[in-house]
């Protein structure tokens, strides 16, 4: 060993503790850059030279700088981004679906019914006043645009949630196609043994922190090793360049090319989206029903995943069961004082146009028909009754087909003694005559000798009468498109609330008054039946909207609590700890100096032996 040898010695301690403080200084540059993981420099003794049995070192190489990282707590973070961003996102839009529906506040739906029915019983306690009328009227149309306007505000809601839905499949898209670009980087940078492309890898990481606020992720980046830092003894890290990421198991980024899903509307009326993921041989797989976790696993848990065939709207989710209750509420409570409004006599009775065939079965084509009775009234002109016919309707009851049963009509013109009098000239039929047209319209229509008799409908639990519409007080069939009749809204004098046409009878008004305190079957869009007051299925809505966005409150608080504690666990291992760098600055620096004197030692030493010679 000579003295030049000594001096390559103190020239790689040099060289080695300017990489260091070179480190150090990135490090403490990236302090507040929370996606950055601080490097540090590994070091190994020179290979030695040996020579007359003495073995000397020579000096010491930098072997690479990696990056201080556990791969398991990394993704436990990711995965506790994807919990947070999902409650967070849930949260945010149940408590605006809670703000449509302030009861609590003395406005809101729940006013305008308990107003409807005070409304009524006013009406009832004198039911030819016309001021009664008008403010009554004046009170459904109010409850009817309540319930309308909110309907619309929740579909506006969810159709905002379907546009932000196709917004972050294309922002995954874009993730993919990035993170596949930096696994390009990585592989040129890191195809050269000893180099570490470490900037490059917090990037990637950065995107799949992002990644997964958007979506449930599993990644896959090859060989994991252990290996000891300063602050743990048990870390792992990810080696080589394999890189797999999957949603829902379909690989999206397979190393460095990427595979987006795919989003489309254009199969379905309603412009709903569904999200799909195609295979290298064709093949496409429908992933709506699939996603999970993330703002998107939100978004399709809220909106609905599951489209209805015809309509293209969910037939699941939260937003959309919400709109399935109250359009059940409203349908029970048109039907229910349809049904009531029918006893009021009428000079003829016509249904709208309804969506039936004459032959199907009534029961096949309204969830909300029951089978029983109902009686058809005819009244004479001073109020009394003239004859009362009862019709049945079973499973098999159609408007005009008698193959299995008699038809509805056929049992309304039956020449039947329905007085019981022996008399043939007196009853139902003679007064007025059922007819089921072409067009879906039923009606009751005066006979031809007819001019001063009135009919009305007295309903045993059938709900024919409110299903169909025949005389309505309530328009409609749900939420959509509930309001007032319009020959009321233009005239609300000509509504009525007795039940035989004599002058006193508060029959009808005093019915309706009953009605909000009466247990009604409610159909429900999954095929159940409840049975509650109106007042009571409607609080038990606002009930759940309210304890759903609980849940989620209390949920996103859980998560955001997980996901600190992992972030600061991540960050005690990967974050730059700045009293700790400075430290180490010092102690560089030292070396730095002490490897400054080695070469200033032996560059006294070569001078002192070139004095010697000369």
């Amino acid at each position: 060993m000579g003295l030049f040898s000594t001096l390559n010695t103190g020239t790689s301690a040099l060289n080695a503790a300017q990489v260091a403080v070179s480190i150090t200084s990135q490090n403490i540059a990236n302090v507040d850059n929370t996606s950055y993981s601080r490097q540090r420099v590994n070091l190994s003794a020179s290979t030695a030279v040996s020579s007359g049995g003495v073995s000397v070192g020579t000096g010491v190489t930098v072997t690479s700088v990696t990056r201080v990282h556990d791969e398991y707590t990394y993704m436990e973070l990711r995965n506790a981004a994807t919990d947070v961003a999902y409650d967070s996102y849930k949260t945010q839009v149940l408590e605006e679906v809670a703000q449509y529906f302030p009861d609590l506040d003395e406005s809101g739906i729940a006013t305008d019914l308990e107003e409807y029915f005070s409304a009524w019983n006013d009406l009832a306690s004198n039911a030819t006043e016309g001021s009664q009328k008008i403010a009554l009227v004046q009170s459904a149309s109010t409850m009817a645009s309540e319930i309308q306007s909110t309907r619309e505000t929740l579909r506006d809601l969810q159709d905002s949630v379907n546009d932000q839905l196709k917004t972050a499949v294309e922002e995954i898209n874009s993730l993919a196609e990035q993170i596949a670009d930096i696994n390009k980087q990585i592989s040129a940078v890191e195809s050269e043994e000893g180099n570490y492309a470490n900037d490059l890898r917090d990037a990637r990481d950065e995107l799949e922190l992002t990644l997964a606020n958007l979506v449930d992720i599993s990644v896959s980046k090859g060989d994991i090793s252990s290996y000891t830092s300063s602050v743990s003894s048990d870390l792992s890290t990810s080696e080589g360049t394999e890189y797999s990421l999957t949603v829902s198991g379909f690989t999206i980024i397979d190393g460095t090319t990427y595979h987006p899903l795919t989003i489309s509307n254009t199969s379905n009326e309603s412009g709903y989206y569904s999200i799909s993921y195609e295979t290298q041989d064709g093949t496409d797989y429908d992933l709506t029903e699939k996603i999970s976790g993330g703002e998107v696993g939100a978004m399709l848990d809220l909106r609905g995943r599951v489209l209805d065939g015809e309509s293209g709207y969910p037939t699941d989710g939260s937003i959309q069961d919400y709109i399935d209750e109250l359009d059940t509420f409203s349908q029970t409570l048109i039907t229910a004082t349809n049904n009531i409004y029918a006893q009021s006599a009428q000079s003829s009775m016509q249904s709208p146009v309804l969506d039936i065939e004459g032959d199907t079965s009534l029961k096949n084509a309204y969830d909300n028909i029951e089978s029983g009775t109902f009686d058809v009234i005819v009244y004479g002109s001073d109020g009394e009754e003239i004859a009362r016919k009862t019709i049945s309707i079973s499973n098999t009851t159609t408007m005009t087909d008698d193959t299995f049963s008699e038809s509805i009509v056929s049992q309304i013109n039956a020449e039947s003694d329905d007085n019981a009098d022996n008399n043939s000239l007196n009853d139902v039929d003679d007064y007025f005559t059922a007819i089921f047209m072409e067009d879906g319209t039923f009606s009751l229509s005066p006979t031809s000798t007819n001019s001063t008799y009135t009919i009305a409908i007295e309903d045993s639990g059938t709900n024919f009468p409110g299903a169909i519409g025949v005389s309505q007080f309530l328009t409609g069939s749900d939420a959509s498109d509930i309001s007032v009749a319009t020959e009321y809204q233009k005239d609300p004098s000509s509504m009525q609330g007795f039940a035989a046409p004599i002058s006193g009878d508060n029959t009808v008004a005093n019915a309706m008054v009953q009605l909000q305190y009466d247990t009604l079957s409610f159909y429900n869009s999954n095929g159940t039946v409840s049975s509650e007051t109106l007042e009571g299925y409607y609080s038990a809505l606002t009930t759940n909207i309210a304890t759903d966005a609980s849940a989620a409150s209390a949920s996103l608080s859980t998560n955001e609590t997980l996901y600190n504690t992992v972030y600061t666990e991540y960050q005690s291992i990967s974050g730059v700890n700045e009293d700790e760098e400075l430290t180490n600055l010092i102690m560089y620096q030292a070396s730095y100096t002490a490897a400054s004197k080695i070469i200033t030692t032996i560059d006294e030493m070569l001078e002192t032996l070139l004095g010697i010679k000369s």
